[in-house]
């Protein structure tokens, strides 16, 4: 190992142990802090908004789900308006860092997730892609597997097409894709509430540097992740979770440049006794551990983790105190990797994720919803798209359309991760290879129901396929 101790390198306590990290009004539970205010409300007076737009097709949220909608959309000639709250599109699989794309092919090396998904990536130039070749997919070989699963791209004992991306690429393909369909951007933009008319989303409300403003449309898709608007409109949602599941768990992603990853990786596999006394070093030093992932470059190390249970995504103190913890944590990996790791010697922090990882906040209670019952293979009646299953126990699974329609509520769908589903089918439904299928099918909808004058309930799944 690097060095046989747990001190830093040079003998001096290392830098998470020093005066830097003493405020620490965490703990190692949830902390929440005691507010006193002298009133509990206040009431805003009307006032007028200014709109800012009118479209046809209006998309809240520019994540692979949000993206895949607008693209589709606007090639389907409707006026198609995408809006973003960051400076860039990908959502989490850009600006969170979850650049490792997961599973687009079943468990026989099928790809099954094509259409928006397979032509985004068509579109990344070679080097900004890591990722086992087209003729190694479904490979139950022993040692390509293993060579594969240390690289994020095996798993079972099988190869799939998880490719590892380098972000900025990701976030210029898909702007790129958004205006070459025709779609207009507004970045900067805080979807904040929907405007409702007759118990239907005829636009959004949103929040920006200008002050408030309206983008009014026929048809809003809700791509926010959390239900922010169908949640706000008054639809219905679901919150449970699997305890036993670590995928409704938040945290802040991270890079370390300057890494040896194929020196490290070469220990792990011809010295898997020393990595796992690593393993359980570092959680005996840190306590909440993660183990260093691939990215798309050799010299760069993607940290997804460490996961963190308890929290809310959609409370203002826990995010703040998951930003926090995860800053620290960031730091104490570092330290860590420096002294122990091969390949980490000259490690550096290279950025923490702009944006929090949140895996699970509200799922929409939809017409139809993706259960656990659906895991037998049965093609759905209103199948938009099909999905690879969580392991090779199972068939692929039909994804519905009803997934994406609010049971009452009109004018608006839901795609990507906050979709109709019950906890365990979530766990592989909220990744950004369904997210784009599920966006791409929304976007169809919505512009064949703005063009027609339809609500998106009412429009034909055959009409959607045919799109």
């Amino acid at each position: 190992m690097a060095n046989g101790s747990d001190q830093a390198p040079e003998g001096g306590r290392l830098f998470f142990q020093t005066e830097l990290f003493q405020v620490d009004r965490f703990g190692t539970r949830r902390h929440r802090r005691q507010r006193v205010t002298q009133r509990t409300s206040i009431t805003e007076p009307a006032r007028e908004i200014p709109v800012h737009a009118e479209c046809d097709v209006l998309v809240v949220g520019g994540g692979p789900a949000g993206t895949a909608a607008a693209v589709a959309a606007a090639r389907l000639g409707a006026r198609t308006l995408l809006m973003e709250r960051h400076n860039h599109l990908g959502g989490l699989s850009t600006g969170g860092l979850v650049i490792w794309i997961d599973r687009m092919t079943d468990w026989e090396g099928k790809l099954v997730i094509r259409g928006f998904a397979e032509e985004f990536l068509d579109r990344l130039p070679k080097d900004a892609v890591a990722g086992p070749p087209r003729e190694a997919w479904g490979s139950r070989d022993a040692a390509t597997a293993a060579w594969w699963s240390l690289r994020t791209a095996a798993f079972h004992g099988i190869v799939t097409n998880s490719p590892t991306c380098d972000p900025e690429w990701m976030k210029l393909a898909a702007q790129e894709m958004v205006l070459g369909a025709g779609a207009e951007l507004l970045f900067h933009a805080w979807g904040a509430m929907p405007v409702l008319e007759d118990g239907a989303v005829r636009g959004v409300v949103f929040e920006s540097k200008q002050g408030r403003r309206a983008v009014l449309a026929k048809v809003v898709v809700d791509a926010t992740g959390d239900g922010d608007l169908f949640h706000r409109a008054g639809a219905a949602s679901s919150e449970d979770i699997d305890e036993r599941d670590i995928h409704h768990c938040i945290n802040t992603s991270w890079l370390f440049g300057g890494v040896d990853m194929p020196a490290f990786l070469r220990w792990r596999a011809e010295q898997p006794a020393e990595f796992a006394e690593f393993m359980q070093r570092g959680k005996a030093a840190i306590g909440l551990f993660e183990r260093a992932f691939v990215s798309w470059r050799d010299d760069v190390a993607l940290f997804m983790g460490p996961r963190l249970a308890g929290f809310s995504a959609v409370d203002v103190d826990d995010q703040t105190e998951v930003e926090i913890r995860s800053h620290r944590l960031m730091l104490q990996h570092l330290e860590f990797y420096r002294a122990h790791a091969p390949g980490f010697g000259g490690a550096y922090l290279m950025l923490s994720a702009p944006q929090l990882g949140v895996r699970h906040a509200r799922r929409l209670v939809g017409v139809g919803a993706v259960t656990r019952e659906c895991w037998d293979g049965r093609v759905q009646p209103d199948e938009i798209g099909v999905s690879p299953s969580l392991s090779p126990k199972f068939p692929n699974v039909s994804v519905g359309y009803g997934a994406l329609v609010p049971e009452r509520l009109d004018g608006l769908l839901a795609p990507g991760r906050h979709l109709s589903c019950d906890p365990s089918s979530h766990s592989f439904l909220r990744e950004i290879p369904q997210c784009w299928l599920t966006g791409q099918a929304a976007g169809v909808a919505a512009a064949l129901a703005a063009n027609a004058g339809v609500e998106p309930r009412a429009v034909p799944v055959a009409e959607i396929r045919r799109a």
